[in-house]
């Protein structure tokens, strides 16, 4: 069990990280442009590197590759859908406007939903190697920064109480466990080399989508130059560095 226990734990600890972005606008206006594109570069390269070398060969080895890719593509579409159905903003405007509060309880709702798969690939990734889910871990929660700048800005300005924007910055990140929570419920029950074998692909999918449609255009409009490049080049020489240890 200690290893599902780490796995839980390494996705709790990456959801509650959107209360650090609640606690990181109470002291400053704006985070750095540069160091939030360069962040949000370096989680889309270890999520891509590990996806795409890690988890999808290893999902080929174990099913085969028309079920491995079966599964990558199936992840894709369902997190697709989630997002066209619940979108949310990554980052929300600054204003004066009472208005915000409700814009800040839309936006953590959003966040709160697309955290549940999420959760889920801290804690699968971390089931197969607690190395590749303690990197996970780390690449989820830097992104989860700006989301909880995001949930707390609106309803800090709408009611001036740090405490209340703390708090749903926290509900908002808490669904990542919860996430992982169900997942380990439904799936180690009836775990073989095969069903993990399908959810290694599955995670690579979400991770693949969450990469290109959320962490790379947000940090293209917040990086400067090749600030994105550089962030996406060191998380993947990290993630590649951290897997040639592990052989």
């Amino acid at each position: 069990m200690y290893p599902v226990f780490l796995a839980l734990l390494l996705s709790f600890l990456a959801g509650i990280s959107t209360t650090l972005g609640a606690i990181i606008a109470f002291f400053i206006r704006k985070p750095s442009e540069w160091i939030l594109g360069f962040t949000l570069g370096f989680s889309a390269g270890v999520m891509l590197n590990v996806s795409f070398v890690e988890l999808l060969l290893k999902s080929m080895d174990l099913t085969g590759f028309l079920y491995a890719n079966f599964a990558f593509l199936t992840g894709m579409l369902i997190i697709l859908v989630i997002d066209v159905l619940i979108p949310h903003e990554y980052i929300a405007e600054k204003a004066n406007d009472p208005k915000l509060m409700r814009t800040g309880l839309l936006t953590a709702t959003g966040i709160a939903i697309h955290n549940f798969p999420e959760g889920f690939v801290t804690f699968a990734g971390a089931l197969y190697s607690i190395e590749v889910g303690f990197l996970l871990a780390m690449a989820v929660a830097i992104h989860n920064i700006p989301e909880g700048l995001s949930v707390s800005i609106p309803i800090l300005y709408a009611t001036g109480n740090r405490r209340k924007a703390l708090w749903y910055s926290f509900l908002s990140g808490i669904f990542e466990p919860i996430g992982a929570v169900i997942g380990a419920a439904f799936l180690l029950p009836f775990l073989t080399d095969f069903l993990l074998g399908c959810v290694l692909a599955f995670v690579a999918g979400i991770m693949v989508y969450i990469s290109f449609d959320e962490l790379l255009p947000s940090a293209r409009e917040y990086g400067k130059g090749h600030t994105v490049a550089m962030g996406v080049i060191f998380g993947m020489t990290v993630m590649m560095s951290s897997l040639a240890l592990l052989r």
